[in-house]
């Protein structure tokens, strides 16, 4: 078997058009374009302050900002924005991304409920105190482990 010569088949590159000054690429999707992002964002903040100044009910505020943030990425175009925050924000994204974390959170909710159905809410309160302190001890160790 004899190897190919890399000059009789050259590689030609691939020369794109150049785009208009201040024009977003045809591919890149919608989610990813800061045109339609960042006025979904200031949408959002603006419906969270009408919301709050004509006294509706927080879990509705909550509950469509969680809806609109889920359906249109926005969640995700505001976690890659943080990340581009030098030093700090890639460290910010890991901490927010941190599997463990959630989970002990979830089974911390689940305990409470448990317990406090059982007439501990006593015992509750210490409980979530201590998980409180555990889950902030892992962020901290784990943004110093980062930095150090």
């Amino acid at each position: 078997m004899t190897p190919i010569d890399p000059r009789a088949h050259p590689q030609r590159p691939i020369e794109n058009p150049p785009l208009p000054k201040g024009e977003a690429c045809p591919l890149t999707p919608w989610w990813r374009n800061w045109k339609v992002m960042l006025p979904l964002w200031l949408g959002i903040g603006a419906l969270i302050w009408l919301g709050l100044r004509f006294n509706v009910d927080h879990r509705v505020i909550a509950g469509g900002v969680v809806v609109i943030g889920i359906l249109s990425n926005a969640f995700a175009w505001l976690v890659g924005i943080i990340a581009l925050v030098p030093v700090i924000g890639p460290l910010i994204v890991k901490v927010l991304s941190i599997g463990f974390v959630w989970l002990l959170n979830a089974v911390g909710y689940l305990v409470a409920y448990v317990a406090i159905r059982r007439g501990y809410s006593k015992d509750v309160l210490t409980y979530r105190g201590l998980t409180v302190a555990l889950i902030v001890g892992i962020v901290i160790g784990y943004v110093l482990g980062k930095l150090i």
